[in-house]
């Protein structure tokens, strides 16, 4: 990505999301992390807030990373395939994943991580070109870039299952979160 640095991002008009955001919305936790997590795009709080993931869905995810023993602060760096909220919380447009593409590139080689998680469909579909249901997706290592990658269900379909009966989304989503736990603590 040319000479552009990510504090540029707040500056960005390439697409159409630029005229209706409160906030481009980079990223939370540590640019030293191994542990990369990917989400869609900003909700109306993450928005308002300049961060990814503070809302609901976002609280249940991290109560989820912290109970699979993962520091929020020290031992992941999160951020979204899209910077700024699509208006009504829409999925994001192809144009507009393009459009983000170059700087969620540059978060990439920014933080190096060992490891991504893909949360949710969209981010799958953003980072590995996969369309499809997240039942056969989730839980299933991918290689990417030389990464191991990790595609797990987003938290706001969580919110919509809320079940935390064994083989129910929240279960499944606990185990893929260990099963990455253990995948860094052997690296």
């Amino acid at each position: 990505m040319d000479a552009r640095n990510l504090n540029d991002c707040h500056n960005c008009t390439d697409c159409d999301l630029a005229a209706t955001r409160q906030r481009v919305v980079i990223s939370r936790g540590s640019p030293t992390a191994r542990l990369m997590l990917i989400g869609e795009a900003p909700g109306a709080r993450e928005d308002a807030l300049g961060e990814p993931f503070v809302g609901r869905s976002g609280q249940l995810l991290d109560r989820l990373l912290m109970d699979a023993g993962f520091d929020l602060q020290r031992d992941l760096y999160i951020c979204n395939a899209v910077k700024c909220r699509p208006p009504q919380n829409r999925r994001p447009k192809r144009s507009e994943l393009l459009a983000c593409r170059p700087w969620l590139d540059l978060q990439i080689a920014s933080i190096n991580p060992e490891v991504i998680v893909l949360v949710g469909a969209t981010a799958v579909e953003a980072i590995l070109g996969i369309k499809g249901g997240m039942t056969q997706l989730r839980g299933e290592w991918r290689r990417w870039d030389g990464r191991a990658v990790m595609p797990i269900f987003h938290p706001s379909y969580l919110l919509r299952n809320p079940s935390s009966d064994e083989g129910a989304p929240i279960d499944l989503t606990r185990r893929d979160l260990a099963t990455v736990r253990q995948q860094l603590c052997e690296r």
